[in-house]
Order: C-alpha cells, then sequence, then structure tokens
C-alpha cells in the first residue's frame, strides 16, 4: 500500500525536513501520514489525527483526497480530531472544520461519527473546551502516564509564533492541567477554542507545516534564535519523548544558515 512515490527533501536539518514547494511539502506528507496510519492500525487497531487549518494544511488535505490516497487509507478505522477552532459556525469561512470538510472530509469515506469537530458556535466556550477535553479523554488511547494521546497531531504556525491558538501573552500558555480551553486573543477580537500543550506534547508524532517567505523570520526565530525572557508558543511544543517535526519549503527555510 505505500508505494506511491514521495518528493525527497531538497535538504534535512536537525528539526526536520526542506522541500522545494509547498505541493511537495504537502506529497511527502501524504505519504507520511500513510505510513503513520498503516503504523497504528497494525499496533492499535485505529489511527488518532488533530487537524490544523490554514493554507498549507488544505493542500494537505486536497492531496489526501485525491485518488491515489484516499482509496488506499483506512477511513473506517481513521478519527479525526481539530487542533483548535474558532467561535463562529460549522459553515463560517473562518471555520477550521468547514475548511477541512471541503479539502477532505466530504470526499473520503471516513464515517462521520468519527469526525469530532469543536463545537465553539456555542456560547458556553468553557463548556465546550471541557467537553472537548472529555471527549479526548473517552475516546483517545493513553499514553504510559495517562494522558490522552494523538497518532499524528498537526500544526501551523502564525507570523507571532502561535500554534493551534495559543497566542504570545495568553493565559493559556500556562495552563497546567486542562487538555482544551477558551482563548480570547486580544489584538484580533477573537474568541477560540484550542488544545492545550498537555495534550499537544503527549502527540506520538507532531508535525509542523510552514511554507511562504512570510513565515521566513519567524522560523529563523523560532530555530535559530535563543529564546527570550518568554519562549514564543512554538518553542513550547516539546512532545514527550520525541521532537516538533518541522516540514518546511524552501522559502520558509530561506534564512536558515
Amino acid at each position: 500500500m505505500s508505494n506511491i512515490a514521495s518528493p525527497s527533501p531538497i535538504r534535512t536539518i536537525p528539526e526536520g525536513r526542506i522541500y522545494a514547494t509547498p505541493a511537495d511539502v504537502c506529497s511527502a506528507l501524504a505519504h507520511e501520514w500513510m505510513l503513520l496510519a498503516q503504523e497504528a492500525i497494525a499496533a492499535r487497531g485505529a489511527f488518532h489525527v488533530a487537524l490544523s487549518g490554514g493554507t498549507t494544511p488544505r493542500q494537505l488535505y486536497e492531496r489526501l483526497a485525491a485518488p491515489d490516497y484516499a482509496f488506499r487509507l483506512e477511513w473506517n478505522r481513521t478519527f479525526i480530531y481539530f487542533g483548535d477552532e474558532r467561535a463562529v459556525w460549522p459553515d463560517d469561512e473562518q471555520s477550521n472544520y468547514r475548511m477541512a470538510s471541503e479539502a477532505l472530509l466530504s470526499r473520503v469515506s471516513v464515517p462521520p461519527a468519527q469526525v469530532f469537530r469543536i463545537n465553539a458556535e456555542r456560547a458556553d466556550l468553557k463548556k465546550v473546551a471541557m467537553d472537548y477535553s472529555r471527549l479526548l479523554a473517552m475516546t483517545l488511547p493513553l499514553a504510559p502516564n495517562g494522558m490522552p494521546q494523538f497518532d499524528l497531531l498537526l500544526l501551523g504556525m502564525g507570523d507571532d509564533g502561535h500554534v493551534a491558538s495559543l497566542f504570545p501573552g495568553t493565559e493559556a500558555l500556562a495552563e497546567p492541567r486542562k487538555l482544551a480551553l477558551p482563548v480570547y486573543v486580544q489584538r484580533l477580537d477573537s474568541w477560540r477554542v484550542s488544545l492545550t500543550f498537555n495534550v499537544i506534547n503527549h502527540a506520538r508524532h507532531v508535525i509542523l507545516l510552514a511554507c511562504g517567505k512570510a513565515k521566513a523570520a519567524m522560523v529563523r526565530r523560532a530555530l535559530r534564535e535563543p529564546p527570550g525572557a518568554e519562549p514564543l508558543p512554538v518553542q513550547r511544543v516539546k512532545p514527550v519523548g520525541s521532537a516538533l517535526e518541522w516540514r518546511l519549503d524552501k522559502d520558509a527555510a530561506a534564512l536558515l544558515k
């Protein structure tokens, strides 16, 4: 099942791999998704993956929905979650669920009962986050220390170094126990619900996608400059027993020595 050609990286760095184009990043990651899914299903009977919003992840989802992947993957054993969601209705243009549904979920045979969106259109976001935390605790396999554990968690990185909806300066960065919580982003005047570092850092594989020249300065800051007094949110992603795996295109990696 794994004999689909995958683009080769043009360069490797200690933190991950660099590809020529965003399309190559997404094609290579689609191949990784397939291998990780096969591994998880063989070992534990299911593949649990948390999706990210953003332009580059959308290209990945569209690649997975193409026939060469869509008909090979065991969607009936795949369980889909979300790393964060804006406080909008699921059909809103800003909804991460809507994007993932259009690009992937409506185009493959994943059972609807195995897609767990964050119901962030509801008024009580604290309860939404609590409900999602309970869902994760009930449906995900557990790490040796009892924490819910994704097989794969995808992240993007904002131009301020945020991941999921964990923005600089927000109280969510220091949350010690919860798995999900509401986040108010003052500069955007926007409410979100986000997974916390507690569950992000317990995923078996955490892969961050960053593409384009606009990300180059932040990629360099995150990977090559020492943290200041307050680390960037992306610098707080430190998976237990492994490392954050970066997947970059050459433009995003242009400032790395």
